[in-house]
C-alpha cells in the first residue's frame, strides 16, 4: 500500500463507521440489487458529483461522466451505460447535466488544438465555429462560456434522444424521459433547460440546435420556478420580472 495515500483509507474507515452508526442497514441495502430511477450523464469535473447534487444515496442514481458531458454516438462506453440503464435497470429518467464554467467548454472557445480531449470535444468545437460570430458577440467572457455550456447540453440531449436505444424504448411503450440540466458551481443550484422529451414525436418536434443558438431559452432553477409561481407566472421562461435563481 502506498503510504502517502493512507489518509484516504483512514477517511474511508471513518466514513464507513459513521454511516453504520447513522443507519445500521445502510450497507445491507447497498449490497442488494441496485434499482435506480435515474441515469445521470454528466461532466467529469471534480466539483460536480451527481449523488451530492441530487442528495441521493449511491444506489439511487446510475452515473456516466466524461469531459464536458459529450454524447458521442460511436462511443461504446456511453452507449453501453445507456443500454444497461434503459434496458436492464429500467431507469425512468435520463439526465444530461452540464455545468457552468466548464473547463472543456473553455477549451473549445479558446480554439486550442492538439490534445486527445480536443478530438473528444470536436463536435462542440464545430458547433462553436459555425456560430462563432454570435458567441463572440457576447462581450463578457464568462457569459460566453456559460451560453456555450447551455447549448452543449441541448445538443447532447438531442444526441441521446436520437440513439436507437432511446428510440426502441419509446417504441415499445417504456416510460422514459430525457432531460437537459445545468449545474451552477457558483451557487449549487440545478437549472432545467427544458423541454423534457418523452417520445419520438416530442424529439422530432424540437427546433434545431442552430435555431436554439439564435433563440436561447432561460434555464430555470427550482428557486426561480417557485418565485415564478409566487408571482403567478404561467410561462417560466418569460418571467423576467421575477427574482433570479
Amino acid at each position: 500500500m502506498t503510504r502517502d495515500l493512507d489518509h484516504l483509507f483512514d477517511q474511508n474507515v471513518v466514513w464507513a463507521q459513521q454511516k453504520t452508526r447513522d443507519d445500521p442497514d445502510y450497507f445491507r441495502r447497498m449490497a442488494e440489487q441496485q434499482t435506480p430511477r435515474y441515469l445521470w450523464i454528466g461532466c467529469s469535473d471534480s466539483r460536480v458529483t451527481a449523488n451530492d447534487v441530487l442528495r441521493l444515496d449511491p444506489g439511487e442514481v446510475f452515473v456516466h461522466r466524461n469531459i464536458a458531458n459529450v454524447v458521442h454516438t460511436s462511443d461504446l462506453n456511453i452507449l453501453s451505460v445507456l443500454e444497461f440503464a434503459v434496458d436492464h435497470l429500467q431507469v425512468r429518467h435520463v439526465i444530461v447535466c452540464g455545468h457552468y464554467a466548464c473547463g472543456g467548454i473553455q477549451r473549445v472557445l479558446a480554439n486550442a488544438r492538439g490534445a486527445m480531449f480536443d478530438h473528444w470535444l470536436q463536435p462542440v468545437a464545430m458547433l462553436y465555429r459555425k456560430h462563432r460570430a454570435m458567441f463572440d458577440s457576447i462581450a463578457d467572457e464568462a457569459k460566453r462560456v456559460d451560453r456555450m455550456c447551455e447549448i452543449n447540453v441541448e445538443m447532447q440531449v438531442r444526441r441521446v434522444a436520437a440513439t436507437p436505444i432511446i428510440e426502441n424504448a419509446w417504441a415499445r411503450g417504456q416510460t422514459l424521459h430525457v432531460h437537459g440540466w445545468l449545474y451552477g458551481v457558483h451557487d449549487g443550484l440545478l437549472r432545467d433547460l427544458g423541454p423534457t422529451l418523452s417520445s419520438i414525436a416530442e424529439r422530432d418536434a424540437l427546433p434545431s440546435i442552430d435555431e436554439r443558438v439564435l433563440a436561447p431559452g432561460e434555464p430555470v432553477s427550482a428557486v426561480r420556478r417557485h418565485a415564478l409561481e409566487a408571482f403567478g407566472c404561467c410561462d417560466e421562461a418569460g418571467g423576467k420580472d421575477a427574482p433570479e435563481g
